[in-house]
């Protein structure tokens, strides 16, 4: 495997600005309009989110992430997507590198809407 190149740096107030959450994918859904998103219902403790995420074509079962936890990015702005809006966004490692996608996931369990820093 060739690693992605480094993008350019930032700032720590720069990474200080994302809000990264732990959050459990409670159902996953297919986007009709869509050849890639699924759309994820999200589980961060105090409220629930809608996060579309390109998904389809990387797994052979979408659904069997339901039940796990992931990071999420959750302070971006909404975004319409395939006539869906989408409240945030799933981090996965591997796409950028060439490799088929993993959840990036917290080592042990945490509670939903524990923020990564």
């Amino acid at each position: 495997m060739e690693p992605a190149p480094i993008k350019p740096g930032i700032t720590f107030e720069d990474l200080s600005r994302i809000d990264i959450r732990v959050g459990t994918i409670q159902r996953v859904a297919d986007v009709a309009n869509s050849e890639k998103l699924m759309q994820l219902t999200v589980n961060f403790g105090d409220h629930q989110r809608c996060i579309l995420a390109g998904i389809k074509k990387e797994r052979s079962n979408p659904k069997e992430i339901e039940g796990k936890q992931a990071l999420f990015v959750v302070n971006l702005t909404p975004r319409k997507m395939a006539g869906l809006v989408s409240e945030g966004m799933l981090l996965d490692l591997g796409y950028a590198d060439g490799l088929t996608p993993v959840l990036a996931v917290p080592e042990n369990p945490v509670p939903n809407g524990t923020r990564a820093q």
